[in-house]
């Protein structure tokens, strides 16, 4: 049987549920497209978000229906309600993944809300992204799928009759105003025994009544609240619950170009998005979700500083080889679809800069002390000394060749600079002050004679080019200039002419991309670069401009409050991994920068 196209055309037509482990996306047409079990970057089990029906997907809804009529996560929680109207009645569908004792489940509840309405519940496992069709037999009034590795269990309570067909698992009953049925997945080693049942009902009320009480704990209590709490629950959702690790984002291969090739997997740990993510975790009030990322941190890049990596897996793996799957005809037709990420062999400087001030923020926070982090940053810093000089692929992570990037050299200088300031807050500490502030003034010369254009009055994205780059924006942020500096002005503008594209949307870098990430086709505005500019606007006193271009950006967030990493403004839809942890942490940021108490302007 040939594989049915899409319902789902748009990447905003998915929500996320996941128990810290792993994720799942749910379209609005009922359908789970994308699942790895069981943790984020294990082998997908539903992959039709990558390729059709036959690459293995979970559907329930009404016979007949093709769209849901209205969907939302219950209040301050990862818990999603899909409705559905038909001429009979209407249906509710509650799904969740309830944080797991050992085993991941996924919970569908069907229920009845008025009438009698026919439901239909489509199963079609397809283990090792969606290319191995699990054997499916009865046991106990259960259906068990196996092969190889993986087993998973499907049951329903009450149970409804179900029937195998195109390889499927196919089930349909009716429902009335009231009555409920709810239906478990559960995956386990198939060499191991099945692991308990839960109960569905009480999974439910546990997991709704731990998703509020985590969302209590956010102090901030400004305009736009919901958005700010719906982007701390995806964080925490994106993290690795067993390590503290926070995934980029549960999928791979979502398109930065409709149909084209810049197709990445994001379900590793950046180290960029530190100190991002700990400034957003601590100013919200999540000391213990800052403090498990932090001790992540300190386990990966344990060893010698010149094997730094950009990323790790989500336990501190270091290696992530690159592959594709030939079989997955790609979200849209857009190909190749990727597993693993070859930057994790790049050198990007600007990494050091990050954990270095990652880890004075932790410090001056007052997270727990550790005995071995001086002594980790004093390293870093006397690997530095020599290795910042070399030419490396930045922050972006162009395969077009090394360069000196402007703003890796400015994190070479946030790194010293943090290094000396901890060593004038803490005399009794070791290191070489004199020669980490000759250090930072020699970078801070070097940065502000080679990467800036006195013509334009712009700092440039390498030295001696004539490329703009959005990650200047953070030169203030970072403090390596002070924001009423006219070079921070001048790049701001310049930034915002250059790369603006309609109402404030910023791309990372100038058009003709192909020049420096070696890769053809283009891409989206990226919507964390949109945010920094919303924060440099505020920094530089103009904060009526900043909300209102942070209005505009959350008016991208799809109708559950997610954002992807980039926005198309010629086709107004999402693009890229889905959702993007550094968007969000883009948006918490902007919002406690704007509306937090931090008056400017």
């Amino acid at each position: 049987m040939a594989g049915h196209p899409h319902l789902v055309h748009r990447i905003e037509d998915y929500a996320l549920i996941g128990d810290e482990q792993t994720a799942a996306l749910v379209g609005t047409d009922g359908s789970v497209d994308w699942l790895c079990l069981p943790r984020f970057d294990s082998a997908a089990c539903f992959a039709r978000l990558l390729g059709d029906e036959n690459n293995g997907h979970w559907r329930i809804a009404p016979v007949g229906a093709d769209r849901c009529a209205r969907r939302a996560y219950r209040p301050d929680t990862l818990v999603l309600d899909t409705e559905w109207e038909t001429d009979e009645g209407a249906v509710r569908v509650t799904d969740l993944m309830p944080q797991r004792d050992r085993a991941p489940d996924l919970v569908r509840i069907v229920q009845g809300v008025r009438g009698e309405v026919t439901v239909r519940s489509t199963l079609r496992l397809r283990f090792d992204y969606g290319s191995v069709v699990p054997w499916v037999r009865r046991s106990d009034g259960h259906r068990v799928a196996v092969a190889g590795p993986d087993s998973a269990w499907l049951r329903s309570e009450p149970e409804v009759r179900t029937w195998g067909e195109d390889q499927g698992t196919h089930s349909e009953f009716t429902v009335q105003e009231g009555e409920r049925v709810a239906f478990v997945l559960t995956w386990h080693p198939s060499h191991e025994a099945r692991p308990p049942l839960i109960d569905p009902y009480s999974s439910l009320r546990h997991s709704i009544a731990d998703w509020r009480a985590w969302a209590s704990r956010c102090r901030y209590d400004g305009p736009y609240r919901d958005a700010v709490v719906r982007s701390l629950i995806t964080l925490k959702a994106l993290t690795y619950a067993p390590t503290g690790g926070i995934v980029a984002a549960p999928t791979t291969s979502l398109p930065e170009e409709p149909g084209g090739v810049r197709n990445w997997d994001y379900r590793f740990c950046w180290l960029r998005d530190s100190t991002l993510t700990l400034n957003a975790l601590l100013a919200a009030g999540y000391q213990e979700e800052a403090e498990a990322w932090r001790n992540w941190l300190l386990r990966a890049v344990a060893g010698d500083p010149a094997d730094l990596q950009i990323m790790y897996g989500v336990a501190g793996e270091r290696r992530l080889p690159e592959f594709e799957l030939p079989w997955l005809a790609g979200f849209d037709g857009a190909r190749p679809v990727r597993i693993g990420n070859d930057a994790v062999n790049q050198l990007q400087l600007d990494v050091y800069g990050e954990v270095m001030d990652s880890l004075a923020l932790a410090r001056r926070s007052g997270l727990s002390p550790q005995p071995d982090i001086w002594a980790l940053q004093t390293v870093l810093m006397n690997f530095l000394r020599s290795a910042w000089r070399q030419p490396d692929e930045g922050l972006w992570e162009v395969r077009g060749g090394r360069r000196h990037f402007v703003h890796s050299k400015v994190m070479v200088w946030v790194a010293a600079d943090r290094a000396v300031r901890t060593l004038e807050e803490h005399p009794d500490f070791d290191g070489d002050l004199d020669g980490w502030r000759e250090l930072r003034d020699e970078v801070h010369r070097e940065v502000c004679e080679k990467g800036y254009d006195p013509e334009r009055n712009t700092f440039t994205q390498s030295y001696g080019s004539r490329e703009l780059d959005a990650a200047l924006l953070l030169i203030p942020r970072v403090g390596f200039l002070p924001p009423d500096d006219p070079r921070v002005l001048g790049t701001i503008d310049a930034i915002r002419e250059e790369l603006g594209q309609g109402d404030g949307l910023l791309r990372r870098y100038t058009s003709d991309a192909r020049t420096v990430d070696g890769l053809p086709g283009e891409e989206g505005t990226f919507l964390v670069c949109s945010f920094w500019l919303a924060d440099a606007l505020h920094m530089t006193g103009r904060t009526k401009e900043a909300r209102e271009l942070f209005e505009r950006l959350l008016g991208l967030a799809n109708d559950v409050g997610l954002l992807a990493e980039e926005y198309d403004t010629v086709g107004g839809r999402l693009l890229g991994n889905f959702p993007q942890a550094f968007s969000h942490i883009g948006l918490v940021n902007t919002a406690l920068a704007l509306f937090g108490g931090e008056e400017a302007g």
